[in-house]
């Protein structure tokens, strides 16, 4: 039976490059980075080259890079010690945020005196910047906005450039998401002046189970994990060296390829899009995700004209046809429950018709996607 792999912003093949770097390094460097002997000493060397590497493609130092266990951590580490530690009494965010970031603050918000103010969204699930500027002019209350750069769901793509401006006019805090973009997008952060950023290696072909946390110099962030002093004190627990190598080959192989690989990738994309519009005429994408401006070149979220009596199984007649793709994100995609993203944009009659999230990767070729509008056009008809 024919694969198809189609849920690449659920997670990404780690490229063959980076699984030989990590293999050499789990041969050859076992040494804890904490221990002052040759072994440890040459673990350190190992994280803080890849540290540095890692900095220079977003263009910071390498102290401003905090090794985590992925995107969830980082999210985490940035919004609870931004309350706990820089009295952040306010944060200005979307209810179409990942869950690392929605649940969060639903906790935190348990915990603290925190006002979460949620900005009201476009027919396509863009932010209303008007409202954005108004809560940050008219606040007398420390501020942060926490928006992503690039929903994981519906692919829209987020002006950071122009939030980021638009915050330190007022004088608040800016933390960004970034998993669905780091390593598919070029990010300067001299250029774009967010104060924190979360970013995951198994988005971008790396390992699961590493990413970092950008914090800018100075910030004031404080640990949410205690042990040992690791990270600059900033993350305690002995370092996953083979993961940390694994995230930077996969960087540097991600910036390097980066023009060319984008190019192959955007042409599936509208490949896609010409396919399933030519074959099933009344499918509706959802959010901006049929705009190769507004969004992400990586995925497109749809909404298929089948009733949901005929719907409710379709992820597993998918499945049983070798193509996997996803409802949502991988986080909901096992439960039954709506998507929170299209809760949020879509009105009670399109909730009940099936919308699919199809992501890309250099992977992927245009036969696959010929298999998959097959597939979809035999549901549909």
């Amino acid at each position: 039976m024919k694969q198809v792999y189609l849920d690449n912003a659920a997670t990404t093949a780690i490229r063959e490059e980076v699984i030989t770097a990590m293999a050499a390094v789990m041969h050859s460097n076992f040494g804890n980075a904490s221990s002052s002997h040759s072994f440890g000493r040459s673990a350190k060397a190992i994280i803080e080259k890849s540290r540095k590497a890692i900095a220079s493609y977003l263009n910071v130092s390498a102290g401003e890079i905090v090794f985590t266990s992925g995107g969830t951590e980082a999210d985490n580490l940035i919004l609870r010690s931004a309350v706990r530690d820089l009295g952040v009494e306010e944060i200005i965010t979307t209810k179409i945020e990942h869950h690392a970031v929605l649940n969060t603050l639903e906790q935190l918000q348990k915990e603290y005196n925190l006002s979460v103010q949620y900005l009201k969204l476009e027919a396509d699930g863009s932010i209303n910047t008007a409202q954005l500027e108004s809560l940050l002019a008219n606040s007398n209350k420390k501020q942060l906005v926490s928006l992503m750069h690039i929903n994981n769901e519906i692919g829209n793509l987020l002006n950071i450039e122009q939030v980021a401006i638009m915050c330190k006019t007022y004088g608040a805090f800016i933390h960004t998401d970034a998993v669905q973009s780091v390593g598919h997008y070029k990010l300067d952060l001299q250029e774009i002046q967010v104060d924190f950023l979360a970013a995951s290696a198994h988005k971008f072909h790396g390992p699961k189970g590493v990413g970092f946390a950008f914090i800018r110099k100075n910030s004031g962030l404080k640990p949410i994990i205690f042990g040992g002093e690791q990270e600059r004190g900033l993350r305690a627990g002995t370092e996953s060296i083979h993961n940390i190598v694994g995230l930077e080959v996969a960087l540097k192989l991600a910036y390097e390829n980066l023009e060319k690989e984008t190019e192959y990738i955007k042409g599936l994309k509208q490949y896609f899009i010409e396919k399933i519009k030519n074959n099933i005429p009344n499918v509706f994408f959802n959010g901006a995700s049929e705009n190769l401006e507004s969004s992400s070149y990586t995925m497109v979220n749809v909404r298929l004209p089948i009733p949901a009596s005929k719907a409710a199984m379709i992820l597993f007649q998918l499945d049983l046809k070798g193509i996997a793709c996803s409802k949502g994100s991988a986080c909901q995609s096992g439960s039954n429950q709506v998507s929170h993203v299209l809760f949020e944009i879509l009105n009670d009659d399109d909730l009940k018709k099936p919308s699919l999230r199809f992501s890309f990767s250099i992977y992927n070729t245009t036969e696959d996607i010929d298999y998959v509008i097959s597939v979809l056009k035999e549901m549909c008809d």
